[in-house]
């Protein structure tokens, strides 16, 4: 047992803590960071263009004319699905790449 009856050592506890702080600090960080970023996909070779937040936000959305087909209504509303989703699975590739590399020995999964 350590001196005075703490069983955890009372330095070894404040250090813990001054760590478990500073990496709360850096993962706010992180977490700022990747919201501020814009992650862009597109499909149907070019015709449709999306542009989302790292917060999950749709910002843009381009569609070239010749995608719009009245007859084909089904083909444009895939084209947009594919975009957006291709750029939302960037950013959440990009956050777990992010919270992986920041977690300590082997805890990437846990996050």
């Amino acid at each position: 047992m350590a001196r005075g009856g703490n069983p955890f050592g009372g330095g070894n506890m404040q250090q813990l803590m001054r760590q478990a702080q500073k990496m709360q600090e850096q993962l706010a960080k992180t977490q700022e960071a990747l919201d501020a970023k814009e992650y862009e996909a597109s499909a149907g070779g070019g015709m449709v263009t999306c542009r989302v937040s790292g917060r999950r936000e749709l910002l843009s959305l381009s569609i070239k004319p010749e995608a719009v087909d009245p007859d084909d209504v089904e083909m444009l509303e895939d084209m947009v699905k594919a975009a957006v989703n291709g750029a939302l699975r960037q950013g959440e590739e990009a956050r777990e790449a992010a919270m992986a590399s920041m977690a300590p020995g082997g805890m990437g999964g846990l996050l």
